[in-house]
C-alpha cells in the first residue's frame, strides 16, 4: 500500500482527487491517503467530514512515513516550503500550478529534487485538454504561424496575484507552441490581461479574462487555422493524478527538471512586463 498526503486543502483539487479515488476504489486500491493539511483549518476539517481522512496538525509531520506527497496549497509561495522536508526522503511529489512564484527558488527546488531522485509531476491540468492533443497530431511544429490562447484570470487575490490562475494560459500554450518563448508584452486593458508570446518564428497572443472562466485555443498553420473552445473537465483531473500514481509505482518522470519549472519563468518575464510596460526576455534556465 502507498502511504500519499495532500498538503494544502483550500481549492478544490483536494477533493477533486479524493473523489476520483472514491469513484474507483479498485483503480487505487493500492493508494491510501494518511492525511491531509491545511493553514485553512476550516476548509482542511470539511474535507476531513467529507471523505473520512485524518487531519494533520502540520505539513511535515509524514515525513519518513508517507511514500508520496500531493502539494495543492492556493498560494505557489508555499509550494517549495510544504515539499523541502520531504525531498531528502526522495518520495514522488506532484506539485500544483503555479510551481512557485520565484525564479531562484524555482531553480533551488529543482536542484534539490534532482540530487535526491525525487519524480516530480504537477503543474496545470489544462494542458491535457483533449483539444489541445487534437491539435497537435493535426499540425506539425514547422507549419505554425501564430495562434491565440484563452484562460481565465484573478488578478485580486491574497495568492499571489497575477501567480495564482496565469499558470494555466501558459501551460496551454507551452504544449502547443513550446515551452519557451522568447520574450513577452503584456498588458492590462480593463478585465483583461493581454500578453505577445514572441517565439523565434511567430507570435502568439494570450488573452486571460478576469470573471470569465472560459478557455479557447486557435493555431493558424500554413493553409488553415484550427480553433475550438478547450473542454476542461474531470478528465483532465483523471490523467493528471493518474501521472502522480505512475510515479508512485515506480514509474518514470515524464519532463526534465528543467521543463517542469519552464513555466515560473514565463510568468515571471509577463510580471515584469506589465510593471515596466516593456516587452521582457523569457529567461530560459536548464537545471
Amino acid at each position: 500500500m502507498k502511504k500519499i498526503v495532500m498538503l494544502g486543502c483550500e481549492n478544490s483539487h483536494v477533493n477533486t482527487f479524493l473523489s476520483i479515488m472514491q469513484d474507483a476504489p479498485d483503480k487505487y486500491r493500492d493508494i491510501e491517503v494518511i492525511g491531509v493539511y491545511s493553514e485553512d483549518t476550516e476548509a482542511m476539517q470539511k474535507v476531513c467530514d467529507a471523505f473520512g481522512v485524518p487531519a494533520m496538525r502540520s505539513y511535515d509531520e509524514a515525513v519518513g512515513i508517507a511514500d508520496g506527497i500531493v502539494v495543492t496549497a492556493r498560494h505557489g509561495g508555499k509550494h517549495y516550503p510544504y515539499a523541502k522536508p520531504y525531498i531528502a526522503s526522495g518520495v514522488p511529489m506532484f506539485i500544483d500550478k503555479p510551481i512557485t512564484v520565484d525564479e531562484q527558488e524555482a531553480i533551488d527546488f529543482m536542484r534539490e529534487c534532482r540530487e535526491a531522485g525525487v519524480r516530480l509531476t504537477g503543474g496545470s491540468c489544462c494542458k491535457y485538454a483533449k483539444e489541445i492533443a487534437d491539435f497537435k497530431t493535426q499540425i506539425a511544429q514547422g507549419d505554425i504561424r501564430g495562434g491565440l490562447v484563452r484562460a481565465p484570470i484573478n488578478m485580486d487575490n491574497p495568492y499571489g496575484g497575477f501567480f495564482f490562475y496565469s499558470q494555466h494560459l501558459v501551460e496551454m500554450l507551452g504544449e502547443l507552441f513550446g515551452i519557451y518563448p522568447c520574450a513577452v508584452r503584456a498588458y492590462r486593458a480593463h478585465n483583461t490581461v493581454n500578453v505577445v508570446f514572441r517565439y523565434e518564428n511567430y507570435d502568439v497572443i494570450g488573452l486571460y479574462t478576469e470573471f470569465s472562466y472560459h478557455y479557447f485555443i486557435s493555431v493558424a498553420a500554413d493553409q488553415r487555422t484550427l480553433a475550438s473552445d478547450a473542454t476542461i473537465g474531470t478528465d483532465c483531473f483523471v490523467r493528471e493524478f493518474d501521472e502522480f500514481c505512475v510515479l508512485l509505482r515506480g514509474g518514470a518522470q515524464k519532463v526534465s527538471y528543467g521543463d517542469f519549472i519552464a513555466p515560473v519563468f514565463v510568468l515571471n518575464a509577463t510580471n515584469r512586463s506589465l510593471a515596466s510596460g516593456r516587452e521582457e526576455s523569457v529567461r530560459a534556465f536548464e537545471v
